[in-house]
């Protein structure tokens, strides 16, 4: 057997471990949420009471459980419906309706076997299989994301390289200005001042301000379909990418910096190798890694936590927009649908970068590695 066969196995049996460890990883994820769900007011259940009752649902929100049935124990419960006025049959069918009816471990683990195939259920309110809300929302958040991701390290990492090279330089110290001021600003206020300036707020009306695309999207061509929706996501792309190309390219200057003032630098240096060749043939695959490895945080950072407000501000119908309303309206199979995909996603963008480790570095042994 040669090096190139061992090697191959190490790596195959690397990725095994990897893909066992996914399915643990989700089982912690989904049942820390669920019991955390368990204990927060204002269930379902409780929402259709303030409902029928008139009342808004985060004012029911009592001090125990998530829904009446979880709050109060079956001795307690004739009193507790008289004194709001529930028919105890009523309330039954609620429970029924939204799956309460059952004991908590009994739902979690029809949960998990239902999740193994990707069978999320229906939604409380669309009375919409899951699945299909998340297939629907899942392309307008990749392609926010992808977007925004590609910018991000297109700008990032040649400007933190820029930075290392140059470091302590006016040029250093100007773009360190302008990447603190862009990090201090929240994603969400930049988009509010891209939305006042260049979407027909006060000023300038250059951008639409609502949607992903067009209503006359469908009888454009092919490249203009590209242009239009280039247009519509614009606004949203810029304000998310602005505190994460300040995050990026000060970990690409540092990581550079680092792997610059080594020893094998200078070896290189002395031996009459230019500075191109230094930066790009010995150090960039070092300092490489340090930026790879931040990929997954960043991916799921983007598709998730930076995505809500700027969907939510922007109308976009994205999973961040899907799952900021389920949260809203504890439409708790969208809750979890989506908590699952987004986990999912981060675990295997987490696998397909150490992956990329060796394409960066063949020197990483992953035989070494725990997984």
């Amino acid at each position: 057997m040669n090096l190139a066969e061992v090697s191959d196995r190490i790596l195959s049996s690397y990725v095994v471990r990897r893909l066992m460890l996914i399915v643990p990883t989700l089982f912690g994820v989904l049942l820390v949420n669920f019991a955390i769900i368990q204990a927060a007011p204002g269930g379902p259940v409780d929402q259709a009471i303030s409902r029928l009752q008139g009342m808004d649902a985060s004012a029911t929100a009592g001090i125990g459980g998530g829904s009446v049935s979880n709050s109060i124990n079956p001795g307690q419960q004739s009193s507790f419906d008289a004194s709001r006025g529930i028919d105890p049959e009523l309330l039954a069918e609620l429970n029924k309706q939204f799956g309460f009816d059952k004991p908590a471990h009994e739902r979690f683990f029809t949960m998990l076997g239902d999740y193994l195939t990707f069978d999320f259920g229906e939604s409380f309110y669309q009375d919409v299989p899951v699945i299909d809300l998340i297939i629907d929302r899942l392309p307008v958040s990749l392609s926010l994301g992808g977007a925004t991701l590609l910018i991000v390290y297109l700008i990032a990492v040649p400007l933190g390289i820029r930075k290392a090279v140059h470091d302590g330089s006016a040029f250093d110290a100007w773009t360190s200005l302008v990447i603190l001021i862009a990090f201090a600003i929240p994603g969400f206020v930049l988009a509010m001042l891209l939305i006042i300036v260049f979407a027909g707020g006060e000023f300038l009306n250059w951008f639409p301000l609502r949607g992903l695309v067009s209503d006359h999207h469908a009888e454009l061509g092919f490249g203009a379909q590209i242009l239009d929706r280039i247009h519509h996501i614009a606004l949203p792309v810029a304000a998310m990418v602005a505190s994460s190309v300040a995050t990026l390219t000060m970990l690409s200057k540092n990581s550079f910096l680092d792997e610059i003032n080594k020893q094998y630098v200078v070896t290189a240096k002395a031996k009459g190798a230019t500075e191109r060749q230094v930066l790009y043939g010995h150090v960039f695959r070092n300092a490489m890694l340090i930026v790879i490895a931040g990929f997954p945080a960043a991916l799921i950072g983007i598709l998730f936590t930076s995505s809500i407000l700027i969907e939510v501000m922007f109308s976009l119908n994205g999973l961040g927009l899907l799952g900021f309303e389920a949260i809203m309206s504890r439409d708790y199979p969208i809750v979890f649908g989506t908590l699952f995909i987004f986990t999912l996603l981060g675990l295997v963008a987490q696998l397909i970068t150490d992956l990329t480790y060796t394409l960066v570095d063949p020197r990483i042994d992953f035989g070494t590695r725990s997984g």
